[in-house]
């Protein structure tokens, strides 16, 4: 008798930016046992986008490749009515994904030894997200899922903040802050490292500005270049750029390290 009703071993994508939530998701999808058969990242060719992270978002390529799995790129406009539909196409194999590819990567990244791009079908059982409590990316990510036939799993839904940000620099996740969007972040934070001395510093600014300790609003974005689950790390530089209120840290070069 099989150990779950879809089979001996549970297959499953994770849908990820790079950032710290998605890449705390796929970690847990392999304590969960189950095999992580590759990494989807959603590039914005657009301005904005209600669902998807858009700087950096090609570190993830960095991620599958170091995990040893493919990678999805998809591309989307960012439109609201559209975007879900453009990722369920490239799940579905119905679309290239040369041109993501294209698009998504910056010239100035290495291609690492043994990156596969995922190319047709994407055979899984379930698709795991690093959704926390944002009911309009959970939802639609779900009902996608149940048009593929598949599982959505959302493994940090509505998980403590303090106990989620605590437990990634307990676990090992080099965590980098690329964007800042609220009041009580400076640029002075673009480009910092989570660590226990930055993270007391932010709860206390939380506190004090009254913004999610996890970023989950929007109050700012990250970057991961190490995690449990990889088997390298992932070497970035990068610049800051500011415009009086809000930045960016911006990924120059990058590469696995050897």
């Amino acid at each position: 008798m099989s150990k779950y009703p879809w089979g001996d071993t549970m297959r499953v994508a994770v849908l990820t930016s790079g950032g710290k939530d998605s890449t705390y998701s796929a970690w847990w999808a392999t304590l969960q046992g189950w095999e992580v058969v590759s990494m989807i990242t959603v590039g914005v060719s657009g301005g904005d986008s209600m669902m998807f992270q858009l700087p950096n978002t090609a570190i993830a390529g960095m991620h599958a490749a170091s995990m040893g799995v493919t990678w999805l790129p998809v591309i989307t406009q960012g439109e609201e009515d559209l975007e879900v539909l453009d990722l369920e196409q490239a799940i579905a194999g119905k679309v290239s994904t040369n041109r993501a590819f294209e698009e998504i990567w910056p010239n100035s990244f290495d291609i690492p030894d043994g990156m596969a791009i995922q190319d047709g079908l994407l055979d899984v059982d379930g698709i795991v997200t690093g959704a926390l409590r944002s009911d309009y990316q959970k939802t639609r990510i779900e009902r996608m899922c149940e048009r593929l036939g598949i599982r959505s799993f959302s493994p940090l839904w509505h998980k403590d903040s303090a106990n989620h940000m605590s437990s990634l620099i307990e676990h090992g996740f080099e965590v980098i802050i690329t964007s800042v969007s609220c009041e009580g972040l400076d640029e002075k934070w673009l480009g910092t490292k989570l660590d226990l001395v930055a993270l007391k510093k932010l709860e206390k600014l939380a506190k004090e500005n009254r913004f999610n300790l996890d970023g989950e609003g929007g109050e700012f974005e990250t970057l991961v270049t190490d995690a449990p689950h990889f088997s390298k790390r992932v070497l970035v530089e990068g610049k800051s750029s500011w415009n009086g209120s809000r930045g960016e840290w911006h990924a120059e070069k990058c590469r696995l390290e050897s």
